[in-house]
């Protein structure tokens, strides 16, 4: 068996799909700037003046935000195609992407803009049509955090199998550190870097837990895999290097973890970057 709490598949991050955010593919923040810099795009820019007139709202609630506060949704769901695609041109293509998984087969898929702190949040219905679309501002999107919540809130289990080393005691701390956490509190953190666990340990661990309701990738500097467990506030947080080895494999007992989140900086950084596509661009 392969270390870490969760294995992903040969491929496994291509299941988490989102609907295409414009008409061509993701753009960096280069290829960005390079588009707006067009006379196509410029054209955009003047069949849309819903989108000139949302940037500086934009700006000022990302400028006002903090990750404490509640998010700010702005509804894009039915603007004009030409207006969505320009949106979808601004904001670009982040680190953070994933899906929550809520109740009737609606999933929210969430895709983090080049300017951190702000999503870009489309909702999906059972059949898989587009019902809602959204442009969000917060430290991590609403969906995330009520997809969390659907997951149970205490764990049961057995006698362990045969060979189980540590994961006894380590279902013992994370039942204990559930009952717990109020929100807002700090995460308590468990490595199984540093702990010896056998395939035994691992699997059992698996099984009792199950899968949850959210799945998030960051890819930064490598990647971070955020994955909710079956266990409420129970999240497998793995690192990994360039060679897709995992270097860091913990469980998270807290709120969404911050590798998925957005910080108080960001936003002030955010707002900043917006405001000057918007000077550069629109006005």
């Amino acid at each position: 068996m392969k270390a870490g709490f969760w294995v992903a598949p040969d491929g496994a991050d291509d299941s988490i799909t989102l609907l295409p955010i414009g008409g061509e593919e993701a753009l960096d923040t280069r290829r960005e700037v390079n588009f707006l810099a067009t006379r196509s795009a410029a054209e955009l820019i003047a069949r849309c003046p819903a989108v000139a007139n949302l940037l500086p709202q934009l700006a000022d609630a990302l400028a006002a935000q903090t990750a404490q506060q509640p998010n700010r949704l702005f509804d894009i769901t039915d603007l004009p195609a030409d207006d969505r695609e320009l949106l979808s041109q601004v904001v670009g293509e982040g680190e953070v992407a994933g899906v929550a998984v809520l109740t009737d087969g609606v999933v929210a898929q969430v895709q983090e803009s080049v300017m951190a702190g702000l999503w870009r949040v489309r909702f999906t219905d059972a059949s898989g049509a587009l019902v809602a679309d959204y442009l969000e501002i917060g430290a991590i999107p609403q969906a995330v955090r009520k997809a969390a919540e659907l997951a149970a809130a205490d764990i049961s289990f057995g006698a362990p199998p045969q060979g189980a080393m540590n994961v006894m005691p380590v279902l013992a701390e994370i039942r204990e550190r559930m009952a717990a956490h109020t929100p807002g509190a700090a995460s308590h953190i468990i490595n199984f870097s540093l702990l010896p666990m056998s395939e035994a340990d691992m699997g059992f661990l698996q099984e009792t837990l199950g899968d949850g309701p959210v799945r998030l990738v960051s890819r930064g500097y490598g990647t971070c895999r955020v994955l909710a467990t079956g266990a409420r506030n129970v999240w497998s947080v793995q690192f990994f290097n360039a060679m897709d080895t995992i270097i860091l494999d913990t469980l998270e007992i807290g709120g969404v973890p911050a590798a998925a989140c957005a910080a108080d900086e960001d936003f002030r950084d955010s707002a900043e970057r917006l405001r000057e596509i918007d000077e550069a661009y629109f006005k």
